[in-house]
């Protein structure tokens, strides 16, 4: 992939300098639309622009739709008039909904203008659904089956109306009302008798999501019920839509990004990184690097505030690194897996008291077991007695920490917060300070100084 990427990036050097595209053209012939699509992601809009009007239409559709809607926009302005209508004409209406709602207003203004009108009513329906709801991602061509059909009027049916839809594998039936009564598979009606009825063939209370429902919840139910699709209804059950399993991928890579960035202490980027500017990805980072700093003067004041105790066994300075080290990754840990297990749905804020003494009994064990490395490295080096401080405070610290990990995110779910915000770094900043509190309260206890 690295070597092809490479090759195109000199013929698009060759196009820009010397006007020759023949290296381009035959790169373009030979690769898949997602391989192209990565390829323009990573050049700025010059170089993609003038590779991307290489392709031939259907090629171009096939790319473009592969593309994530920053980059979208980035092709869309470079394009002439008429190019411009029918590359936004052929996609996908929710395709089309998602680039235009993180597009400038001029930019969809343009778009709406140069649809034909029914593209164009399905698409203003799709953008009048809640930011990040199903609505917006859903397919509204859906071929809804009555439920009085024989299977073989049912086939007849999907024939005559099938051509416009993204879809047919998973055929909703519903009533006069077009109200949701269940769902048949194609697979289904292929293989049984034209004259079996399709009411015989229903899956009753198939799983479902409501338009205005998170499009992440909606793609994880997908995730556990293994469906390729998933019907979408609105406030009175009526069908309005289906979301595919390419369009819930997307979801859940966007989400599973998103809570990635946040726990690393970083805002998400749009766009490819490679072609993300340096100084874009130092600003996404540096408000967080900020609140860190400043979170991590509760270290330095605790640690100016046992310095009296620093002064009396000095050799306590030696473990402070570890041990808060070994704290602050016992939380981070705990915290990880907690937001993760959020996520996917196993575990919800009502089960917040079995997580903390879940998490108090891992720290536990976890500390138990750094403490014997612990109390030889420190026998080693300063003696049993300071050995011995390092020991119980690693049990402590480990316990504590893996309770803190566990607990925020839960907490930050029920006061709405989202659960990737309370981020590692925040609560390894956390654990430090209250690590160094418990590390100097023991050292006293113990020592007696």
């Amino acid at each position: 992939m690295t070597e092809a990427l490479a090759i195109l990036s000199d013929s698009v050097r060759d196009i820009v300098e010397t006007h020759r595209v023949d290296g381009a053209m035959d790169w373009l012939d030979n690769r898949p639309p997602h391989v192209i699509a990565d390829a323009l992601a990573r050049m700025d809009a010059v170089q993609a622009g003038v590779v991307f009007r290489l392709l031939d239409k259907d090629r171009a559709i096939a790319v473009f739709e592969e593309l994530e809607p920053v980059d979208q926009q980035q092709i869309l302005q470079g394009l002439r008039e008429k190019s411009f209508r029918d590359l936004v004409e052929a996609m996908d209406p929710d395709d089309r909904a998602r680039m235009l709602h993180e597009a400038p207003a001029k930019v969809a203004k343009k778009v709406l203008a140069g649809l034909s009108p029914r593209e164009r009513r399905m698409t203003a329906a799709l953008l009048g659904y809640p930011e990040g709801s199903v609505g917006q991602y859903m397919t509204p061509e859906v071929v809804a089956l009555p439920g009085n059909l024989t299977v073989a009027q049912a086939l007849a049916w999907v024939r005559v109306k099938g051509g416009t839809a993204e879809t047919v594998y998973t055929l909703p039936v519903v009533d006069r009302g077009r109200r949701l009564t269940g769902i048949v598979e194609l697979r289904e009606l292929v293989l049984h008798a034209p004259e079996a009825m399709v009411s015989e063939l229903v899956v009753t209370e198939p799983p479902f999501a409501r338009a205005t429902d998170s499009a992440e919840k909606a793609a994880r139910l997908m995730s556990s019920t293994n469906d390729i699709n998933l019907v979408v209804v609105d406030s009175e059950d009526r069908v309005v839509g289906l979301l595919t399993i390419d369009d819930a991928m997307e979801v859940l890579e966007a989400a599973d990004s998103e809570d990635v960035a946040k726990q690393a202490g970083s805002a998400p980027w749009e766009g490819h990184y490679m072609a993300t500017k340096v100084f874009q990805l130092a600003r996404y980072r540096a408000l967080w690097l900020m609140l860190l700093l400043f979170a991590a003067t509760l270290t330095v004041s605790v640690t100016d505030m046992f310095s009296t105790t620093l002064e009396q066994a000095a050799s306590l300075a030696l473990f402070i690194p570890l041990l808060i080290g070994a704290g602050g990754n016992a939380g981070a840990q705990a915290a990880t897996a907690c937001v993760r297990a959020l996520a996917v749905g196993e575990v919800r804020v009502s089960d917040l008291f079995k997580v903390i003494w879940r998490e108090c009994r891992v720290g536990l064990v976890l500390g138990t077991m750094l403490a014997a490395a612990g109390l030889l490295i420190g026998t080693v080096f300063v003696g049993p007695k300071i050995a011995i401080v390092v020991a119980i405070t690693l049990v402590i610290i480990c316990g504590w920490a893996a309770t803190i990990g566990g607990t925020m995110p839960l907490v930050a779910k029920r006061f709405r917060i989202d659960p990737a915000v309370v981020s590692a770094p925040m609560v390894t900043t956390l654990v430090d300070a209250t690590g160094l509190i418990i590390y100097f309260t023991t050292a006293k206890l113990v020592l007696g100084i």
